[in-house]
Order: C-alpha cells, then sequence, then structure tokens
C-alpha cells in the first residue's frame, strides 16, 4: 500500500524502512530537511492517491496535535491517519472525533519495540473502527512480527493499552534495578553479567529488558559511564493516573515512577528533613555538607 509518513527520526526511518522492505510505498516527511523526502505536509499530501494514509510518528503533545490539525485541512473525505506515537488516549479519542466531523478516519497504533523494532519487528496495539483496521492492516502485518498486532477496541483503545504496557515495563525496570543493585551490595560481590546470563537460560524471570540488561553488563560491568538520572516520557504518570480514577491499586507502578522522581535529586531535601528530624529525637549522626 502506498503511505505518508511524517517522523523520520531514529523509531520513525526504521518504521520506514521496515514498511519499504515489505513492499510498500512510502514517502517521508520531517521538519528537518536534511531527512525529509518532500519540502512539506501539504506537498506530501500531493503526492499520495486517495483514498490516502498518513502514518504520524512525532513526539506526543503538542508536535502530534500540530501536525494532526494540519492534516485534516489538506486531507480530504475518506483519508486515514494514523497516530503511532505516544499520545494520552483521551486526546486520541478527541482527535478520533474531531477527524470523523471532517469525514476523515483515525487510528491509534499503540507502538513498541525501540530500536530493536526493524530487526525484530513492532508490537502493535490498535484502536480503531472495523473500516480503519481493515484499511491499515497491510502496514500493521509488515511491521509486526507474526502474531505481533491486534485490534484492541475502539479509537482511544490503542493508546490506553500502550500506556498501560508502558507502566508495567516501569515497574518491572525497577524490580531489576532493585535487584541487582542489592546484589553488587553485597559481600558476595557476584558477577551481574554472568547472573545476567544464567537467568536468561531457564530462570522465571527471563525477559527481554534481562537479556539488554546481559548485554549492558557486559560493555560496562559497573554501569560506570552512566549517571543514575532517569526521566519518564509520561504514560507512567497517565497509568498512575487512571489507577486512581478507576480505584484500582496499583502500588508497584506508583513506586517506580517515584524512584525516577528520586534518581533527579542530587541532594533530596525530603532526606534532609529525615536526618535532621533522626538527629533531633535521637541523637542520630548526621552528615553535614
Amino acid at each position: 500500500m502506498q503511505i505518508g509518513f511524517v517522523g523520520l527520526g531514529r523509531m520513525g526511518a526504521n518504521m520506514v524502512e521496515r514498511l519499504r522492505g515489505g513492499g510498500h510505498e512510502v514517502i517521508g516527511y520531517d521538519r528537518n530537511p536534511a531527512v525529509s523526502e518532500v519540502a512539506s505536509l501539504a506537498e506530501l499530501v500531493s503526492k499520495l492517491v486517495p483514498p490516502r494514509t498518513v502514518w504520524v510518528m512525532v513526539p506526543a503533545g503538542d508536535p502530534t496535535e500540530q501536525t494532526i490539525q494540519e492534516l485534516s485541512t489538506l486531507l480530504g473525505e475518506g483519508d486515514l491517519v494514523v497516530d503511532g506515537g505516544n499520545s494520552k488516549f483521551r486526546d486520541s479519542m478527541r482527535r478520533a472525533d474531531e477527524l470523523a466531523a471532517c469525514g476523515l478516519l483515525f487510528v491509534d497504533a499503540g507502538t513498541s519495540g525501540g530500536i530493536w523494532g526493524l530487526k525484530e519487528g513492532y508490537c502493535l496495539m490498535v484502536g480503531a473502527s472495523e473500516e480503519a483496521f481493515r484499511r491499515i492492516e497491510p502496514a500493521l502485518k509488515t511491521l509486526a512480527p507474526k502474531d505481533g498486532y491486534a485490534h484492541v477496541g475502539p479509537c482511544g483503545a490503542g493508546h490506553f493499552t500502550k500506556m498501560v504496557h508502558n507502566g508495567i515495563e516501569y515497574a518491572m525496570l525497577q524490580a531489576y534495578a532493585e535487584g541487582f543493585e542489592i546484589l553488587k551490595a553485597s559481600s558476595f560481590r557476584p558477577d551481574l553479567h554472568q547472573l545476567a546470563r544464567l537467568w536468561n537460560r531457564g530462570s522465571v524471570v527471563r525477559s527481554w529488558l534481562l537479556e539488554l540488561a546481559e548485554s549492558a553488563f557486559a560493555k560496562d560491568p559497573d554501569l560506570s559511564s552512566l549517571r543514575g538520572y532517569v526521566d519518564d516520557s509520561g504514560e507512567g504518570r497517565w497509568t498512575l493516573f487512571e489507577a486512581i480514577n478507576e480505584d484500582v491499586p496499583a502500588p508497584a507502578i506508583a513506586a517506580s515512577l517515584f524512584a525516577r522522581f528520586a534518581s533527579r535529586q542530587e541532594d533530596s531535601f525530603a532526606m534532609r528533613v529525615i536526618a535532621a528530624l533522626r538527629n533531633e529525637f535521637g541523637g542520630h549522626a548526621v552528615k553535614t555538607s
């Protein structure tokens, strides 16, 4: 099929390469003229044959909002817009309604796979009408590994399931991180690369994330080249907001998100308060700056 693709960053460029490898005709646009194949969104749309399909792979928030709003003025009735980024699912529901009012179809495709997706394929969680899903399915088959995509519900469901997927990922990462820190702090001083490799052979905690840990420890056994600063791209926060809305306890995901916040503090004021209070009530020793 013919696809217009917006966003040729590291992930978007890999997706385009995989699509082209599967025989699809892809025309790519990026704000960076050095990598863009056309000069503007208008030129991109002009090169597509109706009914058109445009896949948007840009950062969530304003970049996605502005791109989809501009596309809504350029595309015609029956055309299809796919948002493959990490948008808030409520934004996707709104965009679906707004585009429907213009006669346009919308798909929210939660996309997981990262930089390995080019080789291994992308896991795709798709929210869409049945008509829109069938239209985009040839591209999904190419992008995903076998059984690696699914129509998970109406518009919004794709980004909702991807949001929860990422919330789970936060907690998994935190569990591995804490376990390896306990190992590193022990008097046994185990070889962390050896253990990660061992646990990937039949252990109940084996996973792709642990395979990546194995690779990381092989390159840098103490991870001494890294700072312990961890960002978050939003999905963990959104997952917790929805847990609160639905009265669902999610303590592991909450703790993993707050641990990321703690990683960004050079000298936590909260920890200074605790030190001061322990000194006040118990005379416990404190370290001064």
